[in-house]
């Protein structure tokens, strides 16, 4: 199959995505990284480049563990789907019915209600505080991204994003946002399970995903996280700011070890590339042991037709972003192509038409989640020159 004139998956690909990782480890850019690159279902590129400390000398390897940041969220919007199916919770559930508590208003007062499918969609009027300059409401209220503050609450942080006014009438516009935390918690109220406890067994048992959990297992396989510098990537300090957008991501690595601090359902899992891996691999062959096929054709269609997203040409499905043109997404992906990333440096999409499967962890943000690194890996993939 050819995408826009190139050769996709031709035996050049191997030396087009080692050039592309060569030269962003060479400039200092990306210090670490573990790709993985499938067609239908079986491995044609696998690497672990770089460093996984680089202070200590210490090379990245396949298993190595990373803070998954925003790739939590598709784990968690499949447990939620599970639940879904299941009858427990359903996409027209008011919030509220589970988090009597969590009532945020518009600006002129008025109270309306959010559903689950709006979290799942972020059409609920929630934002993120990184969207937000300095002085934003969300940082006025200190709420967190699920990044930074370790030892903070969810009784907590979900009582700071009620006491901001919603950004619009829900289901009336697009918004990323702390949605998936709420939406996370809704999930635990809803079972009487906490939301470690339901994905692991609704999602990373079934799918055999070993390192993928709320709290890192083997510490001597999590690596060191850097942060984009004005020249090479630095050593992100235990709070570190790093620009972004209008804004800043606030990041504290050592939220992970503190026990005390709420379970992300946006932000808050770690894992390795294989086990990102397996999941997306099960919702690009119908959903396994998890989710039915049907189930997963909703969740990886355009849940959003008549709104548009900051992203020029994606949609969203109910759990990552969703292609609509590839024109006006200036990309060589095709139509229906499914991705997402994460800010500690993550990317990774399906392309279904190709059957094919990408996954790109490195430990630096951002400059491994959006920019020259990622759209220079997606190119070489799809043959396109450097």
């Amino acid at each position: 199959m050819s995408v826009t004139g190139s050769k996709p998956l031709d035996h050049d690909l191997g030396g087009r995505v080692d050039q592309v990782v060569d030269r962003a480890i060479e400039a200092g850019r990306i210090v670490g990284t573990v790709i993985l690159v499938a067609r239908r279902g079986e491995i044609i590129y696998g690497r672990a480049a770089g460093l996984a400390d680089r202070e200590a000398r210490k090379s990245m390897t396949e298993d190595a563990i990373f803070r998954l940041a925003s790739v939590t969220k598709p784990v968690v919007a499949t447990a939620a789907l599970a639940l879904v199916e299941a009858g427990v919770i359903n996409f027209d559930d008011p919030v509220a019915k589970f988090i009597p508590e969590f009532r945020p208003k518009l600006a002129d007062g008025g109270e309306p209600a959010i559903s689950i499918r709006q979290l799942l969609t972020h059409t609920a009027g929630l934002d993120y505080g990184f969207r937000q300059v300095a002085d934003g409401p969300y940082h006025r209220a200190d709420i967190s991204d699920g990044l930074d503050q370790p030892g903070l609450s969810m009784a907590e942080n979900l009582e700071r994003i009620a006491s901001v006014p919603l950004s619009y009438v829900p289901g009336t516009g697009w918004s990323y946002s702390v949605a998936m935390d709420v939406l996370g918690e809704a999930m635990a109220r809803a079972t009487g399970a906490s939301l470690p406890e339901l994905v692991d067994r609704l999602v990373v048992l079934p799918l055999g995903m070993h390192d993928a959990a709320f709290a890192v297992g083997d510490r001597s396989r999590l690596v060191t996280p850097y942060a984009d510098g004005p020249g090479k990537a630095i050593l992100m300090r235990d709070h570190h700011r790093v620009p972004f957008g209008n804004g800043s991501i606030s990041f504290s690595p050592g939220r992970v070890f503190a026990p005390a601090s709420f379970a992300s359902g946006g932000t808050g899992m770690n894992g390795t590339a294989g086990d990102v891996f397996k999941l997306l691999e099960a919702l690009r062959s119908g959903g396994g042991s998890v989710i039915r096929p049907e189930t997963v054709a909703a969740m990886t269609s355009d849940a959003i037709p008549g709104l548009e997203t900051t992203m020029p040409g994606w949609g969203w499905g109910l759990g990552f972003g969703v292609l609509r043109d590839p024109l006006a997404g200036s990309t060589p992906q095709t139509v229906g192509t499914w991705r997402w990333g994460g800010v500690y440096g993550h990317s990774w999409f399906v392309d279904p038409a190709l059957e094919l499967t990408v996954v790109a962890l490195t430990n630096t943000a951002i400059a491994g989640m959006t920019g020259a690194f990622p759209d220079a890996l997606r190119d070489a993939i799809y043959g396109k020159p450097a």
